[in-house]
């Protein structure tokens, strides 16, 4: 059984990491530019509703009050994301004190969680992810000081804590599906014969019911996105890669101390159901949305909390332990400078494409040329004698790209990717569509079709959406309405 500690305070360590992180991470916040999950969650935001077709409400109205507070700018987006990244590395070290950390250990669980790719990467965007993260964290934490503590009123916070996070995102549902699953296994009755789990579950579910309603009166469209999430991300590469993914987002050099985590998590009797609470994420993610290894993160701060006890003790076991802790340390703080350029935008973008980086690093150049290409070509096509009525996109980033960073006057901007099919064509006309990475799909609808332009991404920085066809359609086989079921889709 893990016993309390004496003292179970946070080093003063520990919160400097953290606070080091949120600097780090706003002292980047305006690199490059947004993200396309950033515009498209601002337009959302502009068009607040109890759901949407790709995400619960909680994330669009974060940004819509960080816009509101801070303006269009992605700074204003980021700040609260890269709280939210300080709060999980206090938190990750909060994890190690249930677990039996000592003070080394609390130190090494927040230096871990602060050098992860995934987190550094994630809470520079402000999206669904970073919250989602906090919510995962704090269930599991509220779940483990409950049942090791003996504090029944705990879950109550791990009820409220769910509740927001499925109004963030719906994965949550699988983290407490395979805590109720580990608890089963592990014949922990005597946690579920309390009535706090079933009290902190109706919280969640009163929180969480707005958006199922909203789901169940628009035809569920999160299945038809789990479906397609599903199709997109099981390639046998995907599958392959899928294991050394999980440990590659959890660090290039603490992977040892992943494996510890787990090790101790299932060695631990107290503790176990946590270890198949692990176990069954990693199982279901690895086996349904291989593509998606960032899916299982939201556990991290465990399995590093749990590793670092582990890793203290060895440590102690050492001759000179001392020795150990600095180069684990130096391990850890050097794979962190190496992992930097490949999730923050550390280099200067004119040498972007000869470095390369992550696709969401380079998912942020771009978008105000853009905004200007597409801007520059209705004006010319304008002062030609064939003004656009509307221009349809392909895809919701350069949709709300436009929206957002276009400047006023252009058409009605319409595009059937997820939450834009559902806001539909409105009286926007289709008698002239200046058609932005989606001719091919309105080539069958239109009498003609054919290119104007093309929009090269600044200094051919290697994105999703590098040399994208800017094209004029005319001639219309049908309405906006007619033409809208066969022009949606949901991916």
């Amino acid at each position: 059984m893990t016993e309390p500690t004496t003292d179970e305070r946070l080093p003063a360590l520990v919160w400097i990491i953290a606070a080091a992180f949120v600097v780090l991470e706003l002292a980047f916040s305006a690199g490059y530019g947004f993200q396309q999950d950033e515009l498209y969650f601002i337009q959302a935001g502009r068009h607040l509703a109890f759901g949407y077709v790709d995400q619960p409400p909680l994330a669009p109205l974060l940004v819509r009050l960080s816009e509101l507070i801070g303006g269009t700018h992605p700074t204003a987006v980021r700040v609260l994301p890269a709280l939210e990244g300080g709060t999980i590395i206090v938190l990750a070290a909060r994890q190690a004190v249930l677990l039996g950390a000592g003070r080394i250990g609390r130190v090494l669980a927040a230096l871990c969680m602060s050098g992860t790719p995934v987190l550094l990467g994630a809470v520079h965007i402000g999206n669904t992810t970073p919250p989602a993260l906090l919510a995962w964290t704090v269930v599991v934490l509220c779940v483990s000081t409950a049942i090791a503590r003996e504090r029944p009123r705990w879950w109550l916070g791990a009820g409220l804590a769910a509740g927001l996070g499925l109004q963030t995102n719906n994965l949550v549902a699988l983290l407490l599906l395979a805590l109720a699953v580990g608890l089963l296994l592990t014949r922990r009755f005597d946690v579920l014969r309390s009535p706090w789990p079933w009290l902190g579950a109706a919280i969640a579910a009163v929180i969480w019911a707005p958006n199922v309603i909203w789901q169940a009166t628009h035809g569920w469209p999160q299945f038809a996105m789990a479906a397609a999430l599903h199709r997109e991300n099981t390639s046998t590469a995907a599958y392959l890669g899928g294991p050394l993914a999980q440990l590659i987002y959890g660090g290039l050099l603490t992977f040892p101390i992943l494996i510890a985590g787990v090790v101790r998590l299932w060695r631990t009797p107290d503790v176990r159901y946590l270890a198949v609470t692990v176990t069954v994420v990693a199982v279901y993610v690895l086996a349904w949305v291989p593509g998606k290894p960032y899916y299982t993160s939201g556990l991290l701060p465990l399995v590093l909390a749990a590793g670092s006890v582990s890793t203290e003790r060895w440590f102690a076991r050492g001759r000179r332990p001392l020795v150990r802790r600095w180069l684990v340390a130096a391990a850890i703080l050097v794979a962190t400078a190496v992992t930097l350029p490949s999730v923050l935008p550390v280099w200067p973008v004119r040498d972007l494409h000869a470095h390369g980086t992550g696709n969401d690093v380079a998912d942020t150049v771009g978008w105000p040329q853009l905004a200007s290409a597409v801007a520059a070509q209705n004006t010319a096509l304008t002062s030609a004698g064939t003004p656009p009525t509307s221009i349809f996109t392909g895809n919701y980033a350069e949709a709300s790209t436009l929206d957002v960073l276009g400047p006023p006057g252009l058409p009605p901007v319409l595009s059937g990717h997820n939450t834009y099919g559902m806001w539909g064509p409105g009286a926007a006309s289709d008698t002239t569509v200046l058609a932005v990475d989606s001719a091919e799909k309105l080539r069958p609808y239109f009498a003609d079709c054919h290119t104007v332009g093309t929009f090269v991404t600044p200094y051919e920085v290697d994105s999703d959406f590098n040399h994208l066809d800017l094209s004029l359609c005319t001639g219309p086989t049908a309405a906006w309405p007619a033409l809208w079921p066969h022009l949606t889709h949901d991916d």
